[in-house]
């Protein structure tokens, strides 16, 4: 038997460890005295952490319960979380009478449709179900591969792989970002500049205008040009009027992405088993990434190229390659910026000049390179849309507040001018601030040349006035490098709390969007 180990031989010696303790040693005990919310939410961690839950067979039960779950609702669509049911009329002359149409107009996948739609209480409680048994079950992995459990990481991949292989053919929940996709690229085929002009300018009876939110009509596209080039493909399956072929398209493609990052982080991350658990067996990335079939997948993608490169120990050329990598997930989307600057200040911080122009020439080169066959006129759209503001951000309650001090007056314009210049200010600052936070939270030995990146883009999610679940896809890969560490936790419930507040489909969301 082991005896249990005491310090100190008096009377009030300590007991530490030993049959029976039914605790680990420094855990509070509820005898300490009050203790507030945060303290009782830490403990009931601690417990879950080492309850039945954290073994394997509960963390993949639970698990694949949540995916299924929201596949069901994918499967009985349209409703309120799947792509927006959109009303429309469409008035045609016939001789000298005037024909009058109207009804709703939704995209079906293959899988989808066919067992009817489900009320909307019925889908946003599924939804919601759904995405609190990911994030429990996302949790769950992760203890139970903490706990010894060293699953083969091939085996995950495979099971993942069947289960997006059923996923891309489900219609999309949580997000009507697709039907954005697919009607810029119709717009870019039939030689609209998307970076000019929203989906209401294919015209009012073009099918694939009615597929998108109407919230989106007149807003141009944010996306680079990669991104309008894999549109333009994917428009081509869908035609003149077949938006749900382009749909289909972009979802196989993204599918097939995310299964890629997965391989690659697979062969190459220091812990393949975790970094498998943190990627492509995630159910919560599963859902946003996957079944949302957002871009933040090919961000991801080249992002955690780039940043794989930058740790590795060959010549200081590798830089150019890296720069060329995050330029590439630039010219998806522009966020993968923020990993080339958290390298670029790393190599500033090492006086690497060279390393750093390396750098600056991959990157800039590559985003001049794509961006010049549309003009500079491409990075309009996302400068205006640095100023929207989520409701579930805190920047949110500041502007309102602001503009009510000011409506007082009858002076409401100047306050919402006033609000937006001080968060447009403000939260660069406090970004850098938090990013610091987070990077002091890693241990001297990790690379930092992947914490640092981490570090900002985690809290780009935290402090951006519009954050949404998905743009935190290149944070979970780049986290996927680093061994067992306290971020991991903040990054889950960030995700599930924004996939929370953002998961209407398109439709309309009063406490999310503004």
């Amino acid at each position: 038997m082991t005896e249990p180990i005491r310090t100190g031989g008096g009377p009030g010696a300590i007991v530490v460890g030993g049959p029976g303790s039914g605790r680990s040693a420094g855990r509070p005990r509820p005898e300490d005295g009050p203790r507030g919310p945060v303290a009782r939410a830490i403990e009931l961690v601690y417990r879950l952490a080492n309850s039945e839950l954290a073994t394997a067979r509960s963390a993949i039960i639970i698990s694949l319960t949540g995916i299924v779950l929201i596949m069901v609702v994918g499967i009985f669509s349209p409703n309120y979380n799947t792509l927006p049911r959109v009303p429309f009329t469409l008035i045609t002359q016939n001789g000298g009478t005037l024909d009058i149409r109207s009804g709703f107009t939704y995209i079906m996948l293959p899988l989808s449709g066919h067992l009817g739609s489900l009320p909307d209480w019925a889908s946003i409680s599924m939804t919601w179900t759904a995405i609190i048994l990911q994030c429990v079950g996302l949790a769950a992995l992760l203890w139970a591969n903490s706990r010894g459990w060293r699953p083969n990481p091939r085996h995950l991949f495979l099971a993942a792989a069947a289960i997006v292989a059923v996923m891309v053919f489900i219609t999309p929940v949580g997000s009507s970002d697709t039907t954005s996709y697919a009607a810029y690229g119709r717009m870019a085929n039939l030689g609209i500049d998307p970076y000019d002009n929203g989906p209401s300018a294919l015209g009012p009876s073009d099918v694939y205008v009615h597929t998108v939110g109407q919230m989106w009509w007149r807003t141009p596209s944010v996306y680079g040009p990669l991104a309008t080039w894999l549109q333009q493909f994917a428009a081509l399956f869908g035609g003149k009027s077949n938006p749900a072929a382009a749909v289909s398209a972009l979802m196989i493609m993204n599918g097939l992405v995310f299964l890629a990052v997965g391989y690659y982080l697979m062969r190459t991350a220091d812990d393949p088993v975790r970094a498998s658990l943190m990627w492509v067996a995630n159910p919560v990335l599963i859902q946003q990434l996957v079944f949302g079939g957002h871009l933040d997948t090919y961000v991801a993608a080249a992002t955690v190229v780039g940043v794989q490169l930058a740790r590795s120990r060959t010549s200081g050329w590798r830089y150019l390659w890296v720069g060329v990598a995050i330029g590439v997930g630039c010219c998806f989307k522009i966020n993968a910026a923020w990993a080339g600057v958290a390298i670029g200040w790393v190599l500033l911080m090492r006086r690497e000049w060279i390393n750093l122009l390396r750098l600056s020439v991959g990157g800039l080169g590559t985003v001049a390179f794509f961006y010049s066959f549309f003009g500079m006129h491409a990075f309009k759209q996302v400068l205006q849309a640095s100023s929207l503001v989520a409701t579930p951000s805190p920047w949110r309650a500041f502007q309102l507040s602001v503009e009510w001090v000011f409506g007082l007056f009858g002076a409401e314009p100047a306050g919402q001018r006033i609000s937006s210049d001080i968060i447009s200010v403000s939260w660069p600052v406090l970004m850098v601030i938090i990013a610091y936070a987070i990077y002091r939270k890693f241990g001297a030995d990790q690379p930092a040349v992947v914490t640092v990146p981490f570090a900002l883009s985690f809290a780009w999610i935290l402090v951006a006035p519009w954050s949404l679940p998905w743009y935190a896809a290149v944070a979970w890969a780049i986290l996927a490098l680093v061994p067992r560490n306290p971020m991991t936790r903040w990054l889950t419930l960030a995700t599930v709390y924004l996939a929370l507040m953002h998961c209407s489909g398109g439709g309309p969301a009063t406490w999310a969007n503004n």
